[in-house]
């Protein structure tokens, strides 16, 4: 008998101190400012630093504009373009990178015909099933 009434009193206790607890409110946060001012574009994961030229298909430019990628990107839901990974940090490149607020040089802009894209991606950054 006395097992279980210290049983119950422990139960009890238990109850009492979880009715008194405060409650926790998780909070999410999510702060998306303007896209960065990259004369190639900008890579789709964060940081977002400016990508190199090469990196995205002229799909990606209206004349010469980015169009856009990331969390900025507001194009259509079935949009596809190409990229060259390989210019991506996260894939071993280290080379130039242009800095925020440089303008394209129109003598290094890529053309469709010399594009050497490897993947195909939504304008949110994710992989594409299939390639343009």
């Amino acid at each position: 008998m006395r097992g279980f009434t210290f049983l119950v009193v422990a139960a009890v206790a238990g109850f009492g101190v979880m009715a008194t607890a405060p409650k926790a409110e998780a909070q999410v946060n999510v702060t998306v400012g303007a896209a960065p001012d990259c004369p190639y574009g900008y890579y789709d994961t964060a940081p977002y630093d400016c990508a190199p030229v090469g990196y995205y298909g002229p799909e990606w430019f209206s004349g010469e504009v980015f169009i856009g990628a990331g969390p900025w990107f507001h194009g259509a839901d079935d949009f596809r373009g190409n990229v060259n990974n390989r210019l991506h940090p996260q894939n071993g490149y280290n080379g130039p990178m242009p800095k925020r607020g440089e303008k394209a040089e129109p003598a290094k802009r890529i053309d469709s015909a010399h594009f050497q894209g490897n993947e195909a991606r939504d304008g949110r950054g994710h992989v594409a099933e299939d390639r343009k």
